[in-house]
Protein backbone atom coordinates (compact mmCIF):
# COMPACT_ATOMS: atom_id res chain seq x y z
CA UNK A 1 0.00 0.00 0.00
CA UNK A 2 1.81 3.18 -1.24
CA UNK A 3 1.07 6.47 1.07
CA UNK A 4 -0.83 7.85 -1.44
CA UNK A 5 -3.40 5.51 -2.32
CA UNK A 6 -3.93 5.60 1.71
CA UNK A 7 -4.20 9.57 0.99
CA UNK A 8 -6.58 8.93 -1.39
CA UNK A 9 -8.81 6.30 0.14
CA UNK A 10 -12.42 6.40 1.16
CA UNK A 11 -13.12 5.88 5.15
CA UNK A 12 -13.66 2.38 4.36
CA UNK A 13 -11.37 1.75 1.86
CA UNK A 14 -8.47 2.82 4.13
CA UNK A 15 -9.89 0.00 6.78
CA UNK A 16 -10.03 -2.15 4.34
CA UNK A 17 -6.15 -1.37 3.31
CA UNK A 18 -5.30 -1.51 6.89
CA UNK A 19 -6.88 -5.09 7.32
CA UNK A 20 -5.21 -6.38 4.33
CA UNK A 21 -1.55 -5.09 5.38
CA UNK A 22 -1.82 -6.29 8.78
CA UNK A 23 -3.51 -9.68 7.23
CA UNK A 24 -0.74 -10.00 4.92
CA UNK A 25 1.90 -9.85 7.06
CA UNK A 26 1.25 -11.72 10.50
CA UNK A 27 -0.69 -14.45 8.68
CA UNK A 28 -2.75 -16.33 9.46
CA UNK A 29 -4.58 -13.96 11.92
CA UNK A 30 -7.55 -15.29 13.59
CA UNK A 31 -9.48 -12.16 13.69
CA UNK A 32 -8.54 -8.45 13.13
CA UNK A 33 -11.03 -5.50 13.93
CA UNK A 34 -9.67 -1.92 12.40
CA UNK A 35 -11.89 0.58 13.96
CA UNK A 36 -12.26 4.80 12.55
CA UNK A 37 -11.77 6.59 15.64
CA UNK A 38 -10.91 9.88 13.47
CA UNK A 39 -14.17 12.13 14.39
CA UNK A 40 -13.43 11.70 18.15
CA UNK A 41 -10.68 13.28 17.04
CA UNK A 42 -11.69 16.09 14.79
CA UNK A 43 -9.62 19.32 15.80
CA UNK A 44 -7.46 17.57 17.44
CA UNK A 45 -3.76 19.39 16.80
CA UNK A 46 -2.40 16.19 14.37
CA UNK A 47 -5.89 15.72 13.18
CA UNK A 48 -5.23 17.53 9.86
CA UNK A 49 -1.75 14.88 9.85
CA UNK A 50 -3.90 11.42 9.32
CA UNK A 51 -6.87 9.66 10.74
CA UNK A 52 -6.75 8.23 14.21
CA UNK A 53 -7.52 3.81 14.37
CA UNK A 54 -7.91 1.56 16.80
CA UNK A 55 -6.94 -2.19 15.92
CA UNK A 56 -7.36 -5.58 17.54
CA UNK A 57 -5.77 -8.40 16.14
CA UNK A 58 -4.84 -11.80 17.26
CA UNK A 59 -2.36 -13.97 15.76
CA UNK A 60 -0.43 -16.96 16.35
CA UNK A 61 2.46 -14.70 15.44
CA UNK A 62 2.31 -12.48 19.06
CA UNK A 63 3.29 -15.75 20.88
CA UNK A 64 5.87 -15.53 23.09
CA UNK A 65 6.72 -11.94 22.18
CA UNK A 66 6.41 -8.92 24.76
CA UNK A 67 3.84 -6.07 24.01
CA UNK A 68 6.24 -3.84 22.59
CA UNK A 69 7.05 -6.59 19.66
CA UNK A 70 3.86 -6.79 19.30
CA UNK A 71 3.32 -3.47 18.97
CA UNK A 72 6.14 -3.06 16.33
CA UNK A 73 5.16 -6.14 14.00
CA UNK A 74 1.97 -3.84 13.56
CA UNK A 75 3.79 -0.62 12.85
CA UNK A 76 6.43 -2.41 10.70
CA UNK A 77 3.25 -3.95 8.48
CA UNK A 78 2.06 -0.26 8.14
CA UNK A 79 4.93 1.63 8.08
CA UNK A 80 4.32 3.79 4.62
CA UNK A 81 0.49 4.42 6.36
CA UNK A 82 2.02 5.33 9.28
CA UNK A 83 4.47 7.58 8.12
CA UNK A 84 1.81 9.82 5.53
CA UNK A 85 -2.39 8.81 6.74
CA UNK A 86 -2.31 7.35 9.92
CA UNK A 87 -1.68 10.05 13.28
CA UNK A 88 -2.78 7.68 15.52
CA UNK A 89 -3.07 4.05 15.94
CA UNK A 90 -4.35 2.09 18.87
CA UNK A 91 -3.10 -1.34 18.98
CA UNK A 92 -4.35 -4.44 21.11
CA UNK A 93 -2.77 -7.67 20.15
CA UNK A 94 -3.73 -11.39 21.33
CA UNK A 95 -2.11 -14.90 20.37
CA UNK A 96 -5.21 -17.13 19.93
CA UNK A 97 -4.81 -18.47 23.44
CA UNK A 98 -4.77 -15.13 25.40
CA UNK A 99 -7.84 -14.08 23.55
CA UNK A 100 -9.45 -17.16 24.11
CA UNK A 101 -9.11 -16.89 28.03
CA UNK A 102 -10.57 -13.17 28.03
CA UNK A 103 -14.11 -13.53 29.95
CA UNK A 104 -16.99 -13.24 27.22
CA UNK A 105 -18.26 -9.76 26.63
CA UNK A 106 -21.42 -7.99 27.45
CA UNK A 107 -24.02 -7.34 24.46
CA UNK A 108 -24.32 -3.32 24.63
CA UNK A 109 -27.28 -2.54 26.54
Amino acid sequence: MSADVFLTATPAERIALIEARLAAALAPLESIAVRDDSAQHAGHAGAASGGHYSVTIVAAAFAGRPRIARHRMVYDALADAMQRGIHALAITAYTPQEFAQLPPQLPPQ
